[in-house]
């Protein structure tokens, strides 16, 4: 079966998550992508999180369907070898700090003229360009920075950051839209290639919704609250008899006299001061206040049988264990069985979007580090002789 990004070739130069994360998006839906990893450590991720036989299971799921070459990007002869590259090359994906590929030759300006319809996606902490351009940024910086850090957590307590490095995520993500755009308007509407500049901190950023407009125009500095949506009611979550938490997101219109109907207000719900948001928000405590008190009446899977028989959106909190035993999950192929280097059965996460006629897949497994390394260079025209004499050296 075809898929979208076929005959598209990728150079992947990142390394952790942002670009990685982007190229395994490529990857499935069709895109060439060789790795470049440093010789004898590879990409760091490789030792990141839990290891089985010196190896991350994250590697298992971010690198499949790559190719991995070895090179050492500090020699001219590795740097050489990713001009040539370039050369046949749609796109290129690198999450250096900048400046460091024009350190080597291999900045924009270099790579264009070689490959005049390249597009690069260059992801960083804080953008190629602008006063703090220069200083590192991890995914923990750019959370902060964004505006996501300030939002997390309880009022009155320090900021919690989510269990999971969003902003290279949503980074990724912004850098593959642009990815995809570059190449509609180099194919579509004979354009040339172009720079995708990402930048982790505005990435998160792009997802705070109407903050900067509150600010601008009512002076309002959103605070954390917790488990609630401020301005959104209601929409929370309530503590049950059993002592889990039901989420609860009665904050359509009709939604909500379906909600205080169920739990025996019609008097609430039939209250015009509460028929719309505005009203609502304007007395979400006493109406979560309300919604809290029938909850914590019942366990958990009535309160959510309940709901569901008055149309309510809810749901539980679900942890890892919960995920992967969910009927729903495994209905909608999100959960897909894989094996490691050695054989051991391992679960890795389905593929997005889901494509009707053209579906993303997996072709190949994560590859040992170099795997691939003899092959792509001597298809360079890189004699074996050379290789040996490059591996001997450490360049490859």
């Amino acid at each position: 079966m075809s898929r979208p990004l076929d005959g598209i070739k990728v150079v992947e130069l990142g390394q952790l998550i942002a670009g990685p994360f982007a190229c395994k998006m490529l990857a499935e839906f069709g895109a060439e992508v060789i790795k470049i990893e440093p010789p004898e450590t590879g990409d760091p991720l490789r030792k990141w999180r839990l290891l089985h036989n010196g190896t991350s299971v994250w590697w298992a799921s971010q690198s499949r369907n790559k190719q991995s070459v070895t090179l050492n990007l500090h020699s001219p002869e590795g740097q050489d070898v990713v001009r040539q590259l370039i050369k046949n090359a749609d796109v290129l994906v690198e999450n250096f700090r900048p400046g460091t590929l024009e350190k080597w030759g291999l900045g924009w300006e270099e790579l264009k003229q070689i490959n005049p319809g390249l597009i690069m996606l260059r992801v960083s902490g804080y953008g190629q360009t602008g006063p703090y351009k220069d200083l590192p940024g991890f995914g923990v910086v750019g959370e902060a920075m964004g505006g996501l850090r300030y939002l997390s957590g309880e009022p009155g307590r320090p900021p919690v950051r989510v269990g999971i490095s969003i902003g290279d995520s949503l980074a990724a993500l912004h850098g593959v839209i642009g990815v995809l755009l570059a190449l509609r308007n180099r194919e579509t509407l004979q354009g040339s290639g172009q720079v995708i500049d990402v930048a982790l901190h505005e990435s998160v950023f792009n997802m705070m919704e109407s903050m900067v407009a509150e600010y601008s125009v009512f002076n309002e500095v959103r605070q954390p609250a917790g488990s609630s949506l401020p301005g959104i009611t209601p929409s929370n979550a309530y503590r049950c008899a059993d002592g889990k938490y039901a989420l609860i997101a009665g904050n359509g219109d009709s939604i909500f006299k379906r909600l205080m109907s169920l739990i025996g207000r019609d008097d609430i719900g039939q209250d015009p001061r509460f028929a719309h948001n505005d009203g609502r928000s304007a007395h979400a405590e006493f109406i979560d206040g309300v919604i809290g008190e029938w909850a914590s009446q019942y366990p958990l899977d009535y309160v959510l049988e309940a709901l569901s028989e008055e149309r309510v959106p809810a749901g539980r909190i679900y942890d890892v264990q919960n995920i992967v035993e969910d009927p729903h999950f495994k209905a909608r192929d999100m959960l897909l069985e894989s094996q490691l280097e050695d054989g051991t059965p391992v679960i890795l996460p389905g593929i997005l979007p889901k494509l009707s006629e053209t579906p993303g897949g997996v072709d190949r497994a994560a590859p040992t580090l170099g795997q691939d390394t003899e092959k792509v260079l001597k298809e360079l025209g890189i004699q074996q002789e050379q290789l040996d004499v490059w591996k001997a050296s450490g360049i490859i």
